[in-house]
């Protein structure tokens, strides 16, 4: 089966994707599962000997996935670009990452932390991985000047998708008696695990129907390691062009405390402030909602200042988000920051793959290649400052010091940043 680029159809087919696995993202990774997890397991865990505390051992189960994430991914990159089996293992990850999601209904308590930590992670590996193979089939089934638009169609339909189950597992929750379900039960958030299962699982059917099937050939010869060689490749050559060198050091850095933050911004909130998971759930949707506005306005102000004032203008503002989360000790003040973060959340990650863009203009080299080293480089700082989070959680006992050092890494980036140069601020290729 051929595909039709640019053909409506299978575009909506491959956004639908979007609307599967987003459910995760949204409801696994961010509003739901970090919550239950502090809710359910003692405030300190006993791991081979070690006494950890549950919010460090969440985060290190995060840096875990993304190790792991950070470690395939070049490999997955090679079958995806040579290996003509993007559908194949596309749909083989998201079906593991769903049934992972399924198994998350058994983890009860404490007890069963070991079930929900290996669960949590294969999920988590799943949706990663799926994701992979997922954007390489862009430049398959669109031509370059309908990138943005087709990104953006996928992106509408998994916040759509996304914040309809989490409604519904709202109202399940709030509502029990309907669904003749036990008040005060984990029951609710538990079958709401299931559901993103099905949901991811169910809905990624219609993407799969509609993108070409793969060729069930042998690999080719030295695909498991071209996707090392070519990382290898870049590293060599971006050695001798430090603008661009300079601008990847700064986005590990403040991309770090993104992603941590948005891991971890719920975990804090429970330990420190004492937020129940109702109210949990509604930062979270107000971050959704207000993330909307952010993209539109710093999309704006890229275009009247250039991408590079842009971002260093968001870095400044989740500095002083972190400054704030510090010392934050109202309820009513952490609304306040939760709708600061989603003003700068939309923007911040579309600005660094467009700056990222930009400043590879005027290379001859195959973009593919960048991107794929960027994309690992993207997945390492999830590692690093979601384990940095932790680590300084474990030794200082005090969640809010780990806020601190997420405000160190994006004065870091900042500084870093503010000494790269953008030749032009004129609209540039794609990454293909």
């Amino acid at each position: 089966m051929e595909i039709k680029v640019n053909d409506k159809r299978t575009i909506t087919g491959w956004a639908f994707f979007d609307w599967a696995n987003s459910a995760y993202s949204l409801v696994i990774s961010t509003a739901i599962f970090p919550i239950y997890f502090i809710a359910i397991t003692n405030d300190t865990i006993n791991v081979l000997g070690y006494s950890i505390t549950n919010s460090a051992l969440y985060s290190f189960l995060v840096s875990g996935a993304f190790v792991v994430v950070a470690l395939f991914s070049p490999l997955l990159g090679g079958i995806a670009d040579y290996g003509d089996k993007r559908r194949f293992f596309m749909r083989l990850f998201s079906t593991v990452g769903a049934i992972a999601c399924v198994f998350l209904f058994f983890f009860k308590d404490h007890f069963d932390i070991l079930l929900g930590s290996i669960a949590f992670g294969v999920a988590t590996i799943g949706h990663a991985a799926s994701i992979i193979f997922y954007d390489a089939y862009l430049p398959d089934i669109a031509t370059p000047d309908q990138y943005d638009k087709v990104s953006a169609k996928g992106f509408a339909f998994g916040y759509i998708g996304s914040v309809i189950l989490l409604l519904f597992i709202i109202f399940m929750s709030l509502k029990p008696e309907i669904f003749n379900i036990p008040v005060e039960s984990s029951l609710p958030y538990r079958i709401g695990f299931i559901l993103v299962g099905i949901w991811w699982f169910g809905f990624s059917q219609l993407t799969f129907s509609r993108l070409p099937r793969s060729k069930m050939k042998g690999f080719e010869e030295g695909i498991m390691s071209k996707g090392y060689k070519e990382i290898k490749s870049v590293w060599s050559e971006l050695k001798t062009k430090s603008n661009i060198m300079r601008f990847l050091a700064a986005f590990f850095f403040y991309s770090a405390g993104v992603q941590t933050v948005i891991y971890l911004a719920t975990v804090f909130a429970e330990k420190e402030l004492a937020f129940e998971s109702s109210e949990l759930i509604l930062i979270v949707l107000l971050l959704q909602l207000v993330a909307i506005v952010g993209a539109y306005l710093f999309a704006w102000i890229s275009k009247k200042r250039g991408n590079k004032q842009a971002l260093l203008i968001t870095i400044s503002i989740w500095f002083f988000i972190c400054l704030l989360a510090y010392f934050v000790s109202s309820k009513i003040y952490f609304y306040g920051i939760a709708a600061m973060v989603g003003m700068v959340l939309g923007g911040i990650q579309s600005l660094s793959r467009s700056t990222y863009s930009k400043l590879l203009d005027d290379d001859e080299e195959d973009l593919t290649s960048y991107f794929s080293f960027y994309d690992v480089l993207f997945y390492l700082s999830v590692v690093f400052g979601t384990f940095a989070f932790g680590i300084v959680e474990q030794l200082t006992q005090n969640i809010r010091y780990s806020v601190l050092v997420l405000a160190i890494f994006f004065v870091i980036g900042f500084l870093i940043l503010s000494k790269i140069t953008i030749k032009s601020q004129k609209v540039n290729a794609q990454n293909p």
